[in-house]
């Protein structure tokens, strides 16, 4: 099984960009976008001047638990620029999902509460709501997280999008959106729906 192969069987479709994009991003901007690989894992990620974007990790079911992606992040660390990733929500009826927050916060990874990352998938044409979680050497404000997203965005996951798919993704302001306020108002709205129950 090659390396997209991998990436396909575990993760959902609306996560996947095509192999066309992925082998696009490889050969176009080499120079950022890198594929880390060995038979146990295989590792995507972006590198830009200020900031590091994890687009994929997989490590083989056989291996798991011997702290391969804890190598993995740890070498990415080591490079000493705050490093971003999306994950989706915990869904309870996907154990991956769960496992996968888990691993990320045993990192040192934090959720970013303030900004809110909604996209819809050129596979499916749903929407899919993602979380941002972050790791910063030196404290970084969720504001400059923000910032870096974007660019991420504009530069990966939307490069050469009407090329490849034939038709382009939502623009950077339709899926990111920043709001300090947002973490206060999702705790108010939870407690306004628990207190209707």
């Amino acid at each position: 099984m090659n390396w997209y192969e991998k990436l396909k069987k575990y993760f959902p479709v609306e996560e996947m960009k095509s192999k066309e994009h992925m082998e696009m991003l490889l050969d176009e901007k080499g120079d950022v976008y890198y594929k880390d690989e060995s038979p146990q894992h295989v590792m995507m990620y972006a590198e830009f001047d200020r900031f590091i974007f994890i687009d994929y990790v997989w490590v083989s079911t056989e291996t798991r638990g011997q702290g391969i992606g804890h190598q993995l992040i740890e070498k990415l660390k080591k490079k000493n620029k705050p490093i971003i990733l999306e994950v989706e929500p915990v869904d309870y009826d996907d154990t991956d999902t769960e496992k996968r927050l888990h691993f990320y916060h045993r990192e040192g990874f934090t959720h970013a509460q303030s900004i809110g990352y909604n996209r819809r998938s050129l596979a499916t044409n749903e929407e899919t709501p993602l979380e941002i979680l972050y790791w910063s050497p030196s404290d970084e404000s969720e504001e400059m997280i923000f910032e870096q997203m974007k660019r991420m965005y504009e530069d990966i996951h939307t490069y050469k999008d009407k090329e490849i798919y034939g038709q382009a993704y939502q623009t950077v302001d339709e899926v990111l959106n920043y709001d300090e306020d947002r973490d206060t108002q999702d705790i108010l709205e939870s407690l306004n729906s628990q207190e209707k129950a």
